[in-house]
């Protein structure tokens, strides 16, 4: 009897630590905020020039989160760009300077002929499924980081607001004409 007694005391013993363990676990994910995701990330292949990279930008935390900047080896220069309507009401690009608020539970999409991250100054090309990484940072110091495919893409039909100084287009397809790009016009498309 006394054997029995040990082994249904070990038993219980080690199911309350068990127990325990999936306590603090559940404790631990109550406790979790969440975290920020990208759905289907990818960038636009381009020989050199100007591109963009794409993706669903989910914020999964429960505090608002501002990206304010991207970086990729693979171009000296991006911004953030944000769709608008010009005086003639065609849509047009920005830089968003002050960056994207994304509200808890809220998602940034990220389209061709919608707001992207734009890629300028690119030298070496970016390949049909090459993989590019992107660290995006955000107003309160963090950053996330993810990796998108290069795609095919014919382009969209905006224009581009702003001065980029002296940047080749290269094959960044902005549409059927090449005339209406604001200060970008003069160079190669």
């Amino acid at each position: 009897m006394l054997h029995t007694t040990t082994r249904l005391g070990a038993l219980a013993a080690l199911t309350v630590a068990a127990l325990t363990g999936c306590a603090s676990a559940s404790d631990d994910a109550a406790g979790d905020s969440g975290e920020i995701t990208i759905t289907d990330p990818w960038v636009k292949a381009v020989d050199e020039g100007m591109t963009a990279a794409f993706g669903e930008l989910t914020n999964g935390t429960d505090q608002a989160i501002v990206l304010v900047a991207a970086s990729t080896d693979a171009s000296p220069m991006i911004e953030l760009h944000e769709t608008v309507t010009g005086d003639d009401g065609a849509a047009m690009m920005q830089q968003k300077e002050a960056g994207f608020t994304i509200e808890p539970g809220e998602s940034l999409l990220m389209e061709p002929g919608g707001n992207h991250i734009m890629l300028m100054g690119v030298e070496e090309p970016i390949e049909v499924g090459a993989e590019v990484d992107f660290t995006l940072s955000f107003e309160d110091g963090e950053t996330f980081e993810f990796t998108a495919v290069a795609k095919e893409f014919s382009g969209a039909n905006e224009e581009y607001e702003g001065d980029h100084g002296d940047m080749d287009h290269g094959d960044m397809d902005h549409g059927d004409d090449a005339e209406g790009h604001g200060d970008h016009e003069g160079h190669d498309h």
